[in-house]
């Protein structure tokens, strides 16, 4: 073959090339339904409209210029707490104030993804999410008050895709993509003090590779949320082992138990002030339009079943999933709390005692979303408030809290990731495109009181079985019985 042909067919492939992504970059549906009605407690279900090819809208970072900050609500002033991170992700604030962050990426591959796996690295490379991970645990300190962070140190490195924090009693958890590690680590420490320790095994990779973690209240077990590997099962459920769900690990044996599953991808875990039950933030599937399906905020009763991949929003099936059905699908839990198709749901914290952000924020949810990169017009790229009722209900619409992410031009400056108090009452929000962890108050606030837990009285125990000592009228559905 003359040279003159080899070039000729290289450049046709070149072409080609560029012409599929040319075609990935601009196709897609645009959503018909406003995003808010697609949020809430009762959210508008679009009719699904299953794509052969994702629908791709990138809003591309660039980042914030010097001294620009997020739009806030009003009442609420924003500054920069710390800056110069490296793809910061998940933070964790220490009893003593100190501030924990996860420097991460995911995990290397040397799997080979074909045409759309390299599609899909182009699509997050422009959303600024591939690199090589730090795998580094930093502690931030501000030492003077101020609230800026004076002293940066790295306290454990090494490890492998680290996201999920927790501390107690002299322990430090860091969940790596693969494992849930203990270090022991003492409070005011620049560094862990000793190697770690494996408490258990997880499903490593995957297209959902954060692993975060969340202690019991009583500090006896550890919760970690694990998200699929695909996006409806794509592989084959054997490569869904493991993952789609929530463990639960006791602390003094190491074992663990699935807690919930059918969760496609779990990530930020709390426990609710008002019941003490555990709630999380899930990202649901993509490819079935712009407006489908929401992410949702849900509380997580033990043994609770969310459905995926065979049906999603409770009783919506969806028809791609060849697999066969089990049981189990016919006890499927609705979630309570829709925020929004392809917001990317992460890091959330409920309002807790000592929090300083104004009466108006002062019994709910705050919710950081990521954003969309496969929904026109793009959605998230915030961090939203969903209030609560007394009784520990979620209500309303999302309320922006920070918001001003998206230029509007079709770039981003960042995309909020995880959120934690700050000792002071502050809201802290990392912000990993941009290297930013920033800080949001409410000056003057008075710091929130305590969110008071429901309670009941119990009914007496019945001493002896008596039976039925009620009178039923003619109309009562139930209705006594005479033998013939």
């Amino acid at each position: 073959m003359s040279t003159m042909k080899k070039l000729g067919i290289w450049l046709l492939v070149i072409l080609l090339i560029v012409a599929i992504g040319g075609y990935f970059f601009t196709r897609g549906d645009t959503a018909s339904i406003p995003i808010d009605e697609v949020t809430g407690t009762d959210p508008q279900l679009d009719e699904p409209d299953a794509e052969l090819f994702p629908t791709v809208k990138i809003a591309e970072p660039v980042g914030w210029a010097a001294g620009e900050v997020p739009e806030a609500a009003t009442g609420i002033t924003v500054s920069r707490f710390a800056e110069g991170l490296e793809h910061p992700r998940t933070i964790y604030t220490l009893p003593n104030g100190d501030v924990l962050v996860s420097l991460t990426r995911a995990p290397a591959s040397d799997e080979d993804g074909g045409i759309r796996g390299w599609i899909a690295g182009l699509l997050m490379g422009k959303a600024g999410a591939t690199g090589t991970s730090l795998d580094q645990v930093v502690l931030l300190r501000d030492t003077d008050g101020d609230g800026v962070a004076d002293i940066r140190q790295v306290i454990a490195h090494g490890l492998a895709s680290p996201s999920g924090l927790a501390w107690q009693d002299g322990t430090l958890y860091v969940a790596n993509h693969d494992a849930v590690l203990a270090f022991p680590y003492a409070l005011g420490a620049n560094r862990v003090g000793g190697p770690a320790r494996k408490i258990t095994d997880l499903a490593g990779g995957g297209g959902h590779w954060m692993r975060n973690l969340e202690l019991s209240p009583d500090g006896a077990s550890l919760f970690v949320a694990v998200g699929s590997d695909t996006n409806i099962g794509d592989n084959g459920l054997d490569a869904e082992a493991g993952r789609a769900l929530i463990w639960e690990i006791d602390l003094e044996t190491g074992t663990r138990r699935q807690f919930a599953g059918g969760l496609r991808n779990p990530n930020g875990l709390d426990f609710s002030p008002w019941s003490g039950e555990l709630w999380t933030t899930v990202n649901e599937r993509d490819m079935l339009g712009s407006d489908l399906v929401p992410d949702y905020l849900t509380n997580v009763p033990l043994g609770a079943q969310y459905g995926w991949p065979w049906v999603y929003w409770g009783d919506n099936y969806d028809r791609r999933v060849e697999y066969p059905i089990p049981d189990y699908i016919s006890y499927v839990r609705t979630p309570e709390y829709a925020l929004g198709p392809h917001v990317a749901a992460l890091g959330f914290v409920f309002t807790r005692e000592g929090a300083r952000m104004g009466e108006r924020f002062g019994n709910g949810a705050f919710v950081a979303r990521h954003g969309s990169w496969n929904r026109k017009p793009p959605s998230g790229y915030d961090v939203v408030y969903v209030a609560f009722d007394e009784r520990g209900n979620p209500t309303g619409r999302p309320v922006p809290v920070l918001s001003g992410f998206l230029t509007g031009d079709g770039t981003t400056r960042g995309r909020p990731t995880w959120v934690d108090w700050a000792r002071d009452g502050a809201l802290l929000v990392s912000d990993d495109t941009a290297g930013i962890i920033w800080r949001a108050i409410a000056p003057g606030a008075q710091p929130t009181a305590a969110i008071v837990r429901n309670s009941g009285n119990r009914l007496p125990p019945r001493r002896e079985l008596r039976g039925q000592e009620a009178a039923f009228g003619e109309d009562d559905y139930a209705r006594e019985v005479t033998a013939p």
